[in-house]
């Protein structure tokens, strides 16, 4: 497209800079799920209390994604990384060092204060260095990215945190925050040369509401939104809190192959990463059935090992499981393939913050339920993931409302482009 970004070594590098903030905020916001059992024993609290945690975390998260939408398209995304930089490592030494549970709920909050500033700069950086047509795969490799920090956590913090203990390995790992915000300040930049953005008029109120309302209108933001929601949370859900009690408690796994499950369905989510950024980058008409497969399939899987005969699953199906589970991120990213073509580079922080608040939405809304229903039904981890369909059937019905009068609208942005191109002076 004209006046696309050329892309190239600079931009790959800058990208990385960009990337490697998110990453360590990825590997602090999910390290709660392999210290879920550590904390609940530190803190001394039961099933409802210890999804507090991740629920108020989440809660912040997805609270902020607006007004961090707002903040990327009014400072750009350099300001925006180096405070949520601050902000979650500030979180992670603070959870280190909690001496009671309300100080490790306030050190929690202020991780996902961070780690919400960091995704959706990320998007905007992409969006900034490299041409649209590279848009989805970029969007999808900075997934990727980010569930390798996921990969991180199972796969070094679980160790640590068993060898040199708590406080140690918090600690130990909030030094990677220290990095990166050098890193950061030192080497990242909001655009390449030439391509400054438009400077974003301020009015104040009335600028912020203009900018959600005409985000809201568009139908792709919506879509985006509902396609986020049904598809990250069953994942989430079981990476963050859930998934080791899960396989430990009611499946009668050890911890080691616990962990290993979980390690797989965070390679199962970079391979299908991958395989999702490079289809949709050239068959945009697959975003949706690529969406709901994967919410379909996730939901079979679910209620299979739910409803398994006896006690226990077999290894094999939980295997199959974990591996399904590791979809819902690449398919949650279509999302951002739904909302970004729908408004321009000026609204592309908004628009981004309006949809990354459906999974976050979700998955705060069903850690609670199932820490609900665990506690309610005795322990009955069969019961307490029926949540997982609730959240699933609302978020399918939205996605198949929606779907033509977003097809409609990327009908006529086409032919208005065209048409505005054959008009174009040579």
């Amino acid at each position: 497209m004209p006046g696309d970004p050329p892309g190239g070594r600079r931009a790959l590098a800058v990208w990385c800079t960009g990337v490697a903030v998110y990453f360590v905020a990825v590997i602090f916001r999910t390290s709660l799920g392999v210290a879920g059992l550590d904390a609940a024993e530190r803190f001394e609290v039961n099933a409802s209390a210890l999804s507090t945690f991740s629920i108020l975390q989440l809660l912040v998260y997805a609270g902020m994604q607006i007004p961090v939408g707002l903040l990327v398209d009014r400072l750009g995304t350099k300001k925006v990384l180096t405070i949520g930089a601050v902000l979650f490592t500030a979180g992670q030494l603070g959870f280190a060092f909690s001496p009671s549970y309300g100080t490790a709920l306030a050190s929690r909050a202020l991780l996902g204060c961070g780690d919400a500033m960091t995704f959706i700069s990320v998007l905007r950086l992409g969006s900034r260095w490299f041409p649209a047509r590279r848009g989805p795969l970029i969007a999808q490799l900075a997934g990727l990215v980010g569930m390798a920090g996921n990969l991180v956590s199972t796969l070094a913090l679980a160790p640590l945190l068993h060898g040199i203990g708590w406080t140690a390995a918090f600690a130990g790992s909030a030094v990677a925050g220290v990095v990166v915000l050098v890193l950061l300040l030192l080497f990242l930049k909001d655009h390449p040369e030439g391509h400054e953005p438009e400077p974003a008029p301020h009015l104040g109120a009335a600028y912020v509401r203009r900018q959600i309302a005409a985000s809201w209108r568009e139908p792709g933001t919506r879509l985006g939104l509902w396609v986020h929601f049904t598809s990250q949370f069953p994942a989430m859900i079981f990476l963050l809190l859930w998934g080791l009690p899960f396989l430990v408690e009611a499946q009668g796994l050890t911890r080691g192959s616990a962990g290993a499950l979980l390690t797989l369905v965070v390679l199962s989510n970079m391979a299908v990463g991958l395989v999702y950024g490079q289809i949709v980058a050239r068959h945009h008409g697959a975003r949706l059935p690529l969406a709901l497969g994967t919410v379909g399939a996730t939901a079979v899987m679910w209620a299979v090992t739910l409803v398994w005969p006896g006690t226990q699953a077999p290894l094999w199906l939980l295997i199959v499981l974990c591996a399904v589970l590791g979809a819902c991120g690449p398919a949650s990213m279509i999302g951002f393939d739904f909302a970004r073509p729908a408004n321009p580079p000026e609204r592309q922080g908004t628009a981004s913050g309006i949809t990354n608040m459906g999974g976050f939405v979700a998955s705060m809304t069903t850690l609670f339920a199932v820490g609900v229903l665990l506690d309610a039904s005795g322990g009955n981890y069969g019961i307490a993931f029926s949540a997982v369909f609730v959240l699933q059937a609302l978020g399918v019905s939205q996605m198949l409302r929606l779907r033509r009068r977003v097809a409609r609208r990327e009908r006529e942005r086409l032919v208005a482009s065209r048409v505005s191109s054959v008009h174009v002076p040579v």
